[in-house]
């Protein structure tokens, strides 16, 4: 088995935005947002479905799946791998955007149901040490929740840590999994749960369409491509260095790679990747875009 890394929007809407494959999502749905008994999710209805066509032409950083199931119940499930200026607001923008869509003007209020926003981040979002946080509109008071209908939840990558051995609970295996089935050759043996083994089985690209292959490579070629220019504005500098002066050549190479730097922010690089191929400190790679968002 060769498993493709989740992070990747074509595994991603794969097996989370799969019709044909909705246990997966449901499994996901339940464990992250703790269902049990009637509240469980017993099936899905994709909002924007797994498309291959358009996918491989996307060149958005912002990755997702929308969803209602049987109750009505909306889902907006995401993976944003940088974290970027203004994505807290733009997180709260989406979920009560898609809570107020459900009715049309004048239509009754009651007829709206809960939506929920689970964003899979390969950063920190919160201060506690779970990586799992949840947010829900409370009274500052009593701490009574009254307003129920949208809810947040986050699984933080850069906060799991666990071991293979230290996997404890069916949210634990599925966390592992997202931030590590790149790095594994078989499934498991303590993948009990169908949802998640058809995710593994989703992710063997021995089992992939020639034309997700392309999709897939292309999408980490486009990620090369813009480190690989990083390294080719290094040495043009040099080059133009010993000809134009090394004041002026230092001036224009920085200006190329400040420009990288933001296209490779813009496709969802980390920064702490960005930094290391630009050569500069993480600070000052998050200066360069704040820069320019301050900017625009």
């Amino acid at each position: 088995m060769k498993f493709a890394d989740v992070k990747n929007d074509i595994t991603f809407r794969k097996i989370f935005g799969n019709a044909k494959k909705s246990i997966c999502l449901i499994s996901f749905l339940n464990v992250v947002l703790e269902f049990e008994g009637e509240s469980r999710i017993k099936s899905v209805t994709f909002i924007n479905p797994y498309l291959l066509p358009r996918l491989s032409e996307e060149k958005s950083s912002i990755i997702d799946v929308r969803a209602t199931d049987h109750k009505g119940r909306r889902f907006i499930i995401e993976m944003q791998i940088a974290n970027k200026k203004g994505f807290r607001q733009r997180v709260q923008y989406y979920a009560t955007r898609d809570y107020s869509m459900q009715i049309n003007s004048g239509e009754d209020y009651p007829k709206l149901r809960p939506t929920y926003f689970i964003g899979i981040v390969n950063f920190s979002i919160s201060k506690g040490k779970n990586y799992v946080s949840k947010h829900l509109t409370i009274e500052e008071e009593t701490g009574d929740n009254i307003l129920k209908d949208v809810k947040y939840a986050f699984v933080q990558l850069t906060k799991f840590n666990k071991k293979e051995n230290q996997l404890l609970t069916l949210t634990d295996k599925w966390t592992y999994f997202i931030k590590n089935a790149k790095n594994l050759k078989v499934i498991p043996d303590y993948v009990d749960d169908e949802g998640l083994k058809t995710a593994f089985q989703e992710a063997d690209r021995y089992n992939w369409k020639k034309e997700e292959l392309i999709a897939y490579d292309n999408i980490k070629i486009r990620e090369q491509d813009e480190i690989g220019q990083l390294e080719f504005a290094r040495e043009e500098g040099r080059e133009k260095g010993k000809a134009e002066g090394k004041a002026e050549a230092e001036a224009k190479a920085e200006q190329q790679k400040e420009q990288i730097i933001l296209n490779l922010h813009s496709n969802g690089v980390p920064s702490a990747v960005i930094a290391i191929s630009a050569q500069k400190t993480e600070e000052e790679v998050l200066r360069i875009i704040e820069k320019h968002e301050n900017k625009s």
